[in-house]
């Protein structure tokens, strides 16, 4: 029945949030927390398989975005575009976090979550206030690739089993070369999935959830091969087409149940300093990044304000491998930066010249 009641609040939040041109993951969040809260639903196993659904999808959507033929032609670009991103908000958040006494594992598990911007909300911006003819747009784009690609990587530090390190190395060497080695071949079966029928439907949802094949026979990590998978297919943009609308639901029950299931603890001095280091640390890689590609302070305050909101990334991160107190905090973090991403980056324009006449002034 909970499933039931998720779904028909999750579709009056989508509803709402897209005629009002707003995010649905915060909504999603709270609407979870304010039910869980009450305890009107509680969380079932049938709803905790349906969320690690709409996990695996969101990771192998982000694997369909990593094509590694786009990415070797247009490596110094994205590398240009992501670095600063990495270099100012992972370190920042790390030993912010390490300052207000959290423990090293604790640190890297928030520092992963909120490094990462997200790339459904700050791309929907774009679309929304017709940006993507700016030429702050394919920056943007480019730093949400480098993040897709850093995202991989945290995945495996996250996962690491050092009793049995080396085995752990292996296997996910052999199983990175042979994804690399199918993604150049797959194109030889693009036909099964340019068919009008239901197989291209059936077949691109199922080798999504073969990434639970590989986590219980190889013990390959469930997020690292959802990626992987998304990735060998990422030359077939029909694949893609198919997943969203998957993507979507399962997604909207996994941030539903995130919220039910979570417990907000609030810290006051903690949370508002984590809150304002994620949005300082972005707009000051922004900045870096403005002047290093635009060589302009004002294309860099753009690239800092639409990159600000986390969400989907940061939600999975933390639900993964994140304790009470860690998925307290990123929650608030999500909930507060989404919506105020949101309204910055829409308004991004008059706010760069409030700064510059204030500038002039002094």
């Amino acid at each position: 029945m909970e499933i039931i009641f998720a779904a028909i609040i999750c579709s009056l939040i989508a509803l709402v949030s897209k005629k009002l041109s707003f995010p649905t993951i915060p909504l999603y969040i709270l609407a979870g927390l304010v039910l869980g809260e009450w305890s009107v639903l509680t969380q079932s196993e049938i709803s905790e398989f349906l969320s690690k659904i709409g996990v695996i999808l969101l990771l192998f959507y982000i694997g369909l975005h990593i094509n590694p033929e786009e990415i070797r032609k247009k490596k110094g670009m994205i590398f240009s575009a992501g670095m600063f991103d990495l270099i100012v908000n992972f370190p920042l958040i790390f030993f912010v976090s390490l300052a207000l006494g959290f423990s090293y594992s604790q640190a890297f598990i928030l520092a992963s979550a909120l490094y990462v911007s997200s790339s459904a909300i700050v791309l929907q911006s774009l679309i929304e206030n017709r940006k993507l003819i700016y030429k702050e747009a394919e920056t943007i784009v480019w730093i949400m690739v480098f993040e897709d690609i850093v995202i991989a990587l945290l995945i495996v530090l996250n996962s690491l089993n050092f009793t049995s390190i080396t085995v752990f190395f292996v296997k996910l060497s052999v199983f990175t070369l042979l994804a690399m080695y199918l993604s150049k071949r797959v194109k030889g079966i693009e036909g099964i999935f340019t068919r009008d029928d239901e197989v291209p439907i059936l077949f691109s949802f199922s080798i999504a959830l073969l990434s639970i094949a590989f986590e219980e026979l190889f013990d390959i990590p469930l997020a690292y091969a959802s990626i992987m998978l998304g990735l060998i297919f990422s030359g077939i943009k029909r694949v893609r087409e198919i997943i969203v609308p998957f993507k979507e639901v399962f997604l909207a029950i996994f941030f539903f149940f995130f919220g039910l299931s979570a417990e907000i603890t609030l810290k006051g001095l903690e949370s508002f300093l984590m809150i304002l280091v994620t949005i300082v640390g972005k707009i000051l890689s922004g900045i870096l990044t403005g002047f290093k590609i635009h060589r302009s302070f004002n294309s860099g305050m753009e690239i800092g304000m639409s990159t600000i909101a986390r969400g989907e990334f940061s939600a999975f991160l933390v639900y993964a491998y994140g304790d009470p107190s860690v998925i307290s905090i990123v929650m608030l973090v999500i909930i507060f930066t989404s919506i105020l991403g949101t309204i910055l980056s829409k308004y991004s324009e008059r706010i760069i010249q409030s700064f510059q006449y204030i500038s002039r002034m002094l």
